[in-house]
């Protein structure tokens, strides 16, 4: 690892995660966002990604109280290869969701995602106490399933036709996990 090694918030066995920076913006961050292929099951895509409002989304969430937006750096070669977050985290209620970008398309289908998600999961439950972490994604998102089921998560519910995209509406499938249940495993 290179002298980024002091920037590590939590780290795994191949990836570690650390605060976004500004420096971020530069890299390929900007490109995943506008990459149809990497946005095609999420929220980003819709409409086309700036630098200038990048750099406005960086500086809002280092600032937050109710959103933790972590880069994932791949340990081998201090890569940024996507993002990890709490978001819409309830102090009072204690729950928020996690959500997932993976970029770099070469780390599709290595798992990345489970561990950063263990990693994230176990830092929401035992640091920030959380009680319940959720997310939820698009009907045709099966990646995303599978990696609900695989961080521990239960299918709770579908929102019917809650998404719009690409020129249909989709059902949304809610995940969820306790603390309890996460800590048993």
């Amino acid at each position: 690892m290179s002298e980024l090694v002091r920037d590590v918030f939590l780290k795994g066995n191949t990836i570690y995660l650390r605060a976004l920076q500004e420096s971020d913006i530069t890299g390929n961050y900007y490109y995943w966002l506008n990459d149809q292929d990497v946005v095609k099951y999420n929220s980003h895509g819709r409409f086309p990604q700036t630098i200038e409002k990048l750099r406005e989304y960086v500086k809002n969430v280092s600032s937050s109280n109710d959103t933790l937006v972590l880069a994932i750096i791949d340990i081998s070669s201090s890569q940024h290869i996507g993002n990890i977050s709490l978001q819409r985290i309830h102090w009072i209620d204690r729950n928020a969701e996690i959500a997932f970008l993976l970029g770099e398309k070469s780390f599709h289908g290595r798992k990345i995602m489970t561990e950063a998600g263990l990693i994230l999961l176990n830092h929401g439950f035992r640091t920030l106490n959380l009680h319940r972490i959720y997310c939820g994604t698009s009907s045709e998102n099966l990646p995303m399933q599978k990696l609900a089921v695989r961080l521990g998560m239960l299918q709770e519910g579908i929102r019917k036709e809650a998404i719009y995209k690409n020129g249909a509406y989709l059902d949304m499938y809610e995940y969820g996990i306790l603390k309890e249940d996460f800590l048993a495993k």
